[in-house]
């Protein structure tokens, strides 16, 4: 598996920090999709905008089948995340 370089809780400033703190509201942890992203905080926050509005936005596709796509493609991908 390949190492990627992250950038810890401790030292985060800015606008990484702002974007942990609110991963630690949300899910009481940072999950490591999250902090994989921590070098770069504008992709981070992008990314989980656009996260949050494919799984929470307008659809014809409920919450509980959103959350099944993402599931089976995790699992077709072998994510074990």
């Amino acid at each position: 598996m390949p190492w990627i370089n992250q950038v810890s809780i401790s030292e985060a400033t800015g606008l990484l920090k702002a974007q942990l703190d609110q991963a630690m509201q949300r899910a009481g942890r940072v999950w490591h999709i999250v902090n994989i992203m921590s070098l770069n905080p504008h992709a981070m926050r992008d990314s989980l905008a656009l996260y949050g509005t494919l799984m929470m936005g307008q659809s014809p596709l409920s919450r509980a089948q959103r959350e099944m796509l993402a599931t089976v493609v995790s699992f077709e991908n072998q994510c074990h995340y």
